[in-house]
């Protein structure tokens, strides 16, 4: 990393609570999170961002749509970090271990519905050439049944990656060693 990550233990009270929760889920801390932690307020101003866009229950995209959508973006911007994060979660979501490699090397040739491919079309758009988005874009998200409100999730989703994309390369962030394997394995019965 660039830049040092901090210790957990001189973190305000809200981050450190925060982040303890997410390892007790996970069984790890993300390097996410203790790398933008060393900036308190942007820390939570990203996650609560993060949280909105991604945790979002009135959405039209499953759990699975959102986390494609960053796999596929974050490829197209060479975020190994979020490539890698975040394609750990979309096999978990979508039950395919394949499908995250397929997304980030040649979406158009995944595993996926022509909903989904439609999608990642109009996402990778957004990621790409967002200047050029014009009213067929919006059509041919209509034709496969998004509304307004989805169509704002996934240009959203792809804004906010971009920044994380970015601020993940910059800062030389690494995935942690956990995620290659989440979702590829079947997990073990307790």
């Amino acid at each position: 990393m660039r830049f040092p990550l901090p210790d957990l233990t001189t973190l305000p009270a809200d981050i450190q609570a925060k982040i303890l929760e997410v390892q007790e889920k996970s069984g790890f801390i993300p390097n996410v999170f203790l790398a933008l932690a060393r900036r308190p307020a942007e820390w939570r101003a990203f996650f609560a961002y993060h949280d909105a866009l991604m945790l979002r229950e009135e959405s039209g995209l499953s759990k699975g749509d959102r986390e494609m959508i960053v796999t596929a973006t974050s490829a197209a911007n060479a975020c190994l970090y979020c490539v890698v994060a975040h394609g750990a979660l979309l096999r978990i979501y979508e039950k395919k271990p394949l499908v995250a490699d397929q997304v980030a090397v040649n979406y158009r040739k995944a595993d996926i519905t022509p909903r989904q491919r439609a999608m990642l079309d109009f996402a990778m758009k957004v990621c790409t050439n967002s200047q050029a988005v014009d009213e067929a874009d919006f059509a041919a998200l209509q034709a496969h049944g998004f509304g307004d409100e989805d169509i704002w999730d996934i240009t959203a989703i792809t804004a906010f990656f971009g920044l994380s994309n970015r601020m993940a390369s910059v800062t030389g962030m690494l995935p942690n060693p956990e995620f290659y394997l989440l979702g590829r394995l079947p997990r073990p019965q307790k």
